[in-house]
């Protein structure tokens, strides 16, 4: 089992979320996060007056998914997430050592 964690662009969650749909995936957890990376934030203005934005707002998504179903998901992510511009995001794939369902007790695979 892998976790899998996509930080994305906000308005690239929808079409994300279609697409692991469409390849069966039943679960995920989603939150509103901030951060940068070679972005390195923007310059906005605000009633005239001019203000650095060094962190912004990005959707992260959590899953954990079957050894065998990474690169699928990674491809899917990467197609529905991709606007060939700065700021894309990033996919972390972490290794998962177990899980299991509060409600049933049920571990490995069977609780995902």
């Amino acid at each position: 089992m892998k976790k899998i964690e996509v930080i994305i662009k906000p308005f690239k969650l929808e079409s994300v979320k279609e697409a692991l749909t469409g390849l069966g995936i039943a679960g995920m957890t989603v939150s509103e996060v901030k951060g940068y990376g070679r972005q390195k934030g923007h310059t906005e203005v605000y009633r005239g007056a001019e203000y650095q934005v060094e962190f912004n707002p990005k959707t992260k998504i959590e899953l954990v998914v079957a050894a065998d179903l990474v690169e699928k998901v990674i491809n899917a992510v990467r197609e529905a997430a991709n606007t060939d511009k700065i700021g894309d995001g990033k996919i972390f794939v972490l290794p998962v050592e177990d899980v299991m369902r509060i409600r049933t007790g049920e571990r490995g695979k069977q609780a995902i």
